[in-house]
C-alpha cells in the first residue's frame, strides 16, 4: 500500500507543480497539448496529461487519478506499471489520430482509461477481487459515462472516449498476467515425485470393523518385531566387539 500511495502521490505532485509554475509565471502551456495529425502536436502525447486549464480542471482530475493509480498499484502489482504507461501513451496517440483539430490537454483521458481498465479487468479476469474492484469504480465513477459524448464546449470528449476504449484493450491484453492471489490453487495437487501421505489407510473404508482391528494388531506386532530385531542386532554387535 505504501508503494501504491507513493506512486500516486508523486504523480499528483508533478501535476500540481507544473500547474503552480504555470499559474505563477502566467505562461500558457497549451502548445504542449495534443494537436491531432500535426507533427508539432506529437509532443502532447507525452506532455498533455500533465497540463491543465485551471484549478478546477486540475482538482477534478487529481482525485480520481490518485484513487485509480493506487488501486491498480496495490491490487494489480504485476501489471501496474505497464498498464499505466500503455494507457498513458496509447490514449494520447489515439487522440492525435482521431481527435478534433484543437489542443487537447489534461489527464482526464488517462483517468477514463484507468477506470475502464479496472472495470473491464473484472469482466475479463472473472475472479472475486477484480469483480469487486469493478463494482467499486462503477459506484464511484458511474457519472463519468456522460463525459464520452460531445455535450459541452471546451471538453475533450474524444480523450474520454478514446481513453475508455484504450482501457478496455489493455485490460484484455493483460488479462492473462494474473496476480499471485488470483491463481487457482488445487489443494489435492502434488508433485509427481512426491509420495502422497494419507491420514487413514487407503482401504480403511473397504474393511469391516473386525478386519480393521486385525490389521491394526498385525501392524503393531510387526512394529514390535522390527524394534526387537533392531535391539537384538545392536546387542550382537556390542557382544562381538567385546570378544
Amino acid at each position: 500500500m505504501l508503494h501504491a500511495v507513493k506512486f500516486g502521490s508523486i504523480l499528483i505532485a508533478i501535476l500540481w507543480i507544473i500547474h503552480l509554475y504555470k499559474y505563477t509565471t502566467q505562461q500558457s502551456l497549451t502548445n504542449f497539448g495534443v494537436f491531432p495529425r500535426e507533427w508539432d502536436g506529437v509532443i502532447g502525447i507525452f506532455t498533455a496529461p500533465l497540463i491543465h486549464g485551471g484549478w478546477g480542471h486540475l482538482i477534478s482530475n487529481s482525485v480520481p487519478l490518485f484513487v485509480t493509480t493506487v488501486i491498480i498499484h496495490f491490487f494489480y502489482k504485476r501489471v501496474a506499471i505497464s498498464s499505466f504507461f500503455l494507457i498513458y501513451i496509447l490514449t494520447g496517440f489515439s487522440v492525435w489520430l482521431f481527435g478534433r483539430s484543437v489542443y487537447h490537454i489534461g489527464a482526464s483521458g488517462v483517468v477514463y482509461g484507468l477506470i475502464s481498465f479496472i472495470f473491464w479487468s473484472g469482466i475479463f479476469r472473472r475472479n472475486i477481487k477484480s469483480i469487486v474492484l469493478a463494482l467499486v469504480v462503477t459506484i464511484l465513477y458511474s457519472g463519468y459515462l456522460g463525459g464520452i459524448v460531445p455535450f459541452k464546449d471546451g471538453i475533450s470528449w474524444e480523450s474520454h472516449l478514446l481513453g475508455a476504449i484504450v482501457g478496455i484493450f489493455i485490460a484484455f491484453f493483460l488479462k492473462s498476467l494474473i496476480e499471485a492471489d488470483e491463481e487457482d490453487i488445487n489443494p489435492w495437487a502434488h508433485e509427481e515425485d512426491q509420495e502422497l501421505q494419507y491420514y487413514f489407510p487407503r482401504d480403511v473404508f473397504a474393511m469391516t470393523r473386525f478386519e480393521r482391528a486385525e490389521a491394526e494388531r498385525q501392524r503393531v506386532e510387526a512394529l514390535r518385531q522390527a524394534q526387537w530385531d533392531t535391539q537384538r542386532t545392536a546387542s550382537d554387535d556390542s557382544h562381538f566387539e567385546q570378544e
